[in-house]
This record gives structure tokens, sequence and C-alpha cells, in this order.
């Protein structure tokens, strides 16, 4: 005979409680070891008892259920923790995922939904209602666009030096620690201004920070301002 599986109930409605409550006793392979009413309490509960599966609300007083969650999980990666909220909105749902949850039902999901999920969390499965479920397949069919990334007619290599430009490296310190030859460099930067049309490395420079490559702090960026303007003649190509 295989051991039952040992929930904790979190959630601080005592209707809903005692809903899951009779849910459990209901199903023979599983146990109720222990009902919180809180985050705090959850997280203290499941350091004491240890379930396998833990039923999380996100809204209670005090510590909320994400935090618990990520607190629970922190201590003992072994539990599962499934989170059973009325909020379906994506926020909540991301965030519950990166606190570490293994499952997303919402608080109107069946009883087969609900058994079916507690089973697959205690198998170590990951398991989202039909509605959760629906979202993320929606989400990951249409993600949001990539963002283009700046000066895309660079070649990855090209785009590395202007950066590297920007924070006021000189031809041979690029050369020293790309491990590549001066000539090569110079070829670089030279493919740069010409590909970009830059009159020379100060816009380059100028350029490049506008773009967001080469942050620095502002002390460096006094010196780089310096030292790439000044190597400008002698430095392009």
């Amino acid at each position: 005979m295989t051991e039952s599986i040992r929930v904790l109930i979190a959630d601080d409605h005592p209707f809903f409680r005692d809903g899951l409550r009779m849910l459990l006793h209901e199903a023979a392979d599983m146990e109720l070891v222990g009902q919180a009413e809180d985050g705090d309490e959850a997280v203290a509960m499941a350091a004491t008892l240890q379930p396998d599966v833990v039923l999380m609300d996100i809204q209670m007083p005090g510590l909320n259920g994400i935090d618990a969650t990520r607190r629970i999980l922190n201590a003992s990666p072994h539990i599962s923790v499934i989170v059973v909220t009325m909020y379906e909105d994506d926020h909540f749902l991301f965030t519950a995922m990166r606190a570490g949850a293994r499952g997303y039902l919402l608080k109107g999901a069946d009883r087969e939904d609900m058994l079916r999920a507690i089973r697959a969390a205690a198998a170590g499965d990951a398991i989202f209602g039909p509605a959760i479920a629906k979202r993320l397949i929606g989400f990951f069919a249409n993600p949001a666009p990539l963002p283009r990334p700046a000066f895309p007619e660079l070649t990855e290599r090209e785009r590395e030096i202007l950066g590297m430009l920007a924070r006021g490296h000189s031809n041979p310190e690029i050369a020293d620690r790309l491990f590549l030859s001066p000539k090569t460099v110079r070829n670089h930067v030279s493919n740069i201004m010409s590909k970009l049309e830059f009159t020379g490395r100060a816009e380059a420079i100028v350029r490049a920070r506008e773009a967001g490559l080469g942050q620095v702090d502002s002390a460096s960026s006094s010196a780089g301002d310096v030292r790439g303007t000044s190597g400008a003649g002698n430095d392009t190509t």
C-alpha cells in the first residue's frame, strides 16, 4: 500500500479551507496534516510538518502566499506548492512560477482538477488548471517581439568592439583584451565607422553610449571621453 499524500492548506478563508478539507478527506490517497491561516503560519507549519504538497492562497494577512512559497522552498525544496487563488492575471501567475510553485489553480477549479493537480505535484510534476494552461499556451504561442539590437548592421564582434570604444578603450587595449591582432582591430573599427557613417572616434563613442553600449560610471565616462576624443585621429584605423 502506497503512503498517503500529505497536504497542508494555507488560506485565510475558513469556508474555503473547509471545502478543501472535505475534498481531501474523501480522497483515499491523501491526508490533511495542517491548516494555516496566514503566510507566516504556513512557513512555520511547513517546516515542522514537512508535507508533500502545500495548497497556497496568495492574498493572506501578514506574509503573502508568494513570499511564503519562496521561503518554504528555500528551506525545503522537496515540498511542492500549488497556488490556489482567485487571481487569473499574468502578473500573479508568473510571479508564482518564479517563486517555485509547481501548479496554479483558480478557486473555481472542479474537484477532479484539484485532485489531479495535488497528485501531479506530489509526483514532482507541474500542473495548471485549464484556464491557466490556456493563458500559458497563448503567452508562449504569441511571445512579445524581441527588442531590436543596437546597430543591427554590425556583426556581433563589431558591436562588441564598439562597446569597448564607448568605454574609452584604445585599439591596443581592445586587441589585448580580445586576443586579436592590432591590425584586426583596426579593420573592425574601420568597418564600424564605414557602416555607421561616423565622422570619427568621438562620434562613435557618443552614439554608442546613447544606444546603451559600453555603460560605465561617470568617472570612467569622463576618462573615456578624453581618451577617445584625443585618440580620434590616431586610433581610428
